[in-house]
């Protein structure tokens, strides 16, 4: 059986520059990922924030890129779902439904969309309309009538940040009390471009080839149909994905996996990048720069340097 010099978990923008920038160091680099489609940038509708994109495309399109860049300097991809791993030895050994893999190095970038989509409508709208990142989307959206459903801070700060481009946001928060700081909670209600539904719950989203509505049920109030153009979805659906890790790794409180300056986990050897991190900002730029930076710390390691190799000096 083969040894990698690095394993990485998974294959969007952050698994995705680690292995292009492991690849062209000349380590032997497998990514292991269940589906260009299954990530979040897999699913976004449009990018047109990318540094060095002059015109929008999806978010597959640029993934495929990514990678591409990645095999042309010799990094392989297999299409399997990691289900365990063993870290803590020498050489790393991580399960797959389909195979076992073996490697010196491993990075782990599984993510954070650790929710199966469970709203009536979400799967069939995804890139048309649903998304799960206004930060990314927003501008999409102009003078149109969105919803945002969550109650955690992030879904909060999400919408408000999307009344900088929508006419309206109907929040729908699953509870009674938003799971917030409640000076952010004091924006919300008093934004006059929001209105609040608390203890609603949303049962479908609904339109013709793109969204157009939502069926939502507030407590005590009954069911009602609200016209919209785009729904932003946070019902835990940042949950990182990490339950492959059985106890080898130190995770903070939340479940989000916890590495030093150099993206170094508790486990040597084992480094992590991208929104498994749980960094406050979700952006595809973000994660492919921790993604560089995870692959440059493995070289650095395995190779033995004290120093990086400036990139413009070769």
């Amino acid at each position: 059986m083969d040894v990698y010099d690095v394993l990485i978990i998974g294959g969007g923008p952050a698994g995705a520059a680690a292995a292009l920038y492991t690849a062209r160091a000349e380590l032997d680099t497998l990514v292991i990922d269940k589906g260009a489609g299954a990530g979040a940038l897999g699913m976004a509708g449009k990018i047109a924030n990318y540094p060095g994109l002059t015109e929008e495309i999806s978010g597959i399109e640029l993934l495929e890129r990514m990678r591409n860049q990645a095999r042309s300097f010799g990094a392989e991809f297999v299409n399997d779902k990691v289900i365990a791993s063993e870290l803590l030895t020498q050489t790393k050994k991580v399960f797959g439904n389909r195979d076992t893999y073996l490697g010196r190095s491993v990075i782990i970038a599984s993510g954070s969309m650790g929710r199966g989509a469970t709203i009536k409508g979400e799967s069939e709208f995804i890139g048309r309309g649903v998304s799960y990142c206004a930060t990314c989307d927003a501008p999409f959206f102009k003078n149109q009538e969105v919803l945002v459903a969550g109650d955690s801070d992030e879904a909060i700060e999400e919408a408000l940040y999307l009344t900088r481009f929508v006419s309206r946001v109907h929040f729908f928060s699953p509870s009674e009390h938003l799971k917030a700081p409640q000076e952010l909670i004091g924006l919300l209600e008093s934004n006059p471009k929001v209105s609040l539904y608390r203890a609603a719950r949303l049962k479908e989203i609904a339109g013709n080839g793109k969204v157009d509505l939502a069926r939502i049920e507030v407590q005590g109030k009954g069911e009602q149909t609200i016209p919209i153009g785009g729904a932003f979805i946070y019902l835990q659906g940042g949950k990182p994905i990490t339950d492959f890790l059985v106890g080898q790794v130190e995770l903070s409180e939340k479940g989000c996996l916890l590495v030093d300056r150099d993206l170094s986990t508790s486990a040597p050897g084992v480094y992590g990048a991208g929104d498994v991190l749980c960094g406050h900002i979700r952006q595809v730029v973000i994660s492919a720069g921790e993604g560089a930076l995870a692959g440059i710390a493995v070289e650095k390691a395995l190779r033995g340097r004290r120093q990086v190799v400036v990139d413009w000096a070769e």
